[in-house]
């Protein structure tokens, strides 16, 4: 006689929450073990909080194939980018998922995992949200908590004319990396693709270096929709026109390599998005500081421009010839 295997019914709705998620709650208190339908917790004296609030939609910001926990850590990593730009330190965050009925619980396992992985490597634990079925796509959104010493968060608009522009790290690994992804940008060598792909999919946000802009940086920002269309963010809030030097826009290796001294490749990487490097302002004064910043906290830190007396939010990019760069676009806009 053959005993057939029964198949464990589906866990349901709270069922999942105490099997993927409490554990992810247990290193906040504020979470209550997610016992409540809100979460309780108050802010050191002489700190503010900040919250930042990030979507990801399959086939708008990952492909529905992707690993959960590549998606988890992006989704993770780019709230924490915001943090980052106004200068916060992570503390919390909420989670909501909208998940279609026949997910494999597998998927949640995988993507419960990568959200502990972050969590351990940032410092930061889930607070509670909401968890919803729905006949569309994957739909997930963090709200995310950081605490500034009171007073002290960064803003957009702080940029003055004659202040340096400056970005973390490096750019356009990511656009490169969806090109790729695409199947519409051929990159032969292995590690290379991996690289680049790994970067769209596992961006870095500099948490270790927004809190230690307060003081240097007169605005800032972190790079979502494209270097050039999010320093015009910058510069509209601000009031004021920027040059940007594409020559000396800080590229990886791979990104090097892929580019090859193609001028429409150099324009997706400054227009793509998906870096999440900071892009701040400072007055020359500070370079030394930003200088040492970077030296210790190990995160590149690199001049690309200058902001101008001009209209709020025009951007001129110049090639490394000192030309005009055209440019098709200036980067991303869901609308």
């Amino acid at each position: 006689m053959i005993l057939e295997e029964i198949p464990s019914p589906p866990l349901g709705e709270f069922g999942r929450i105490a099997r993927f998620f409490k554990p992810l709650a247990a290193g906040f208190p504020g979470a209550r073990g997610l016992r409540d339908d809100a979460a309780v917790f108050g802010v050191p004296e002489g700190r503010e909080l900040v919250v930042t609030t990030d979507a990801m939609v399959a086939g708008v910001h990952f492909f529905p194939d992707d690993s959960p926990a590549d998606i988890a850590a992006k989704l993770m990593r780019s709230n924490l980018s915001d943090l980052a730009a106004m200068g916060a330190e992570p503390l919390a965050y909420t989670l909501v998922t909208a998940l279609p009925r026949g997910l494999d619980e597998s998927w949640l396992e995988g993507f419960a995992a990568g959200l502990g992985e972050d969590q351990r490597q940032f410092g930061i634990a889930l607070a509670g949200g909401d968890s919803v079925s729905t006949t569309g796509p994957i739909t997930l959104s963090v709200t995310a908590f950081g605490l500034v010493p009171s007073g002290r968060a960064l803003p957009r608009w702080g940029g003055r004319p004659g202040d340096r522009v400056f970005v973390t790290g490096t750019i356009g690994d990511a656009a490169l990396g969806l090109e790729i992804a695409y199947g519409r940008l051929d990159i032969p060598d292995g590690e290379t693709r991996a690289h680049l792909l790994r970067r769209l999919r596992r961006p870095d946000p500099r948490t270790t270096v927004g809190p230690r802009l307060i003081g240097l940086a007169s605005g800032a920002m972190d790079v979502s929709d494209g270097l050039v269309a999010d320093l015009g963010h910058l510069c509209e809030e601000s009031g004021c026109a920027a040059l940007l030097r594409a020559g000396t826009v800080p590229l990886s290796d791979s990104a090097r390599g892929a580019i090859d001294g193609d001028p429409v490749r150099l324009a997706l990487a400054i227009t793509g998005g998906d870096d999440y490097e900071l892009l701040f302002t400072a007055p020359p004064s500070a370079r030394d500081a930003l200088a040492a910043l970077a030296a210790d906290s190990g995160v590149a830190i690199t001049e690309i421009g200058e902001l101008n007396p001009g209209p709020p939010g025009e951007v001129t990019v110049l090639d490394a010839a000192g030309a005009t760069l055209p440019l098709a676009r200036r980067g991303w806009d869901h609308f």
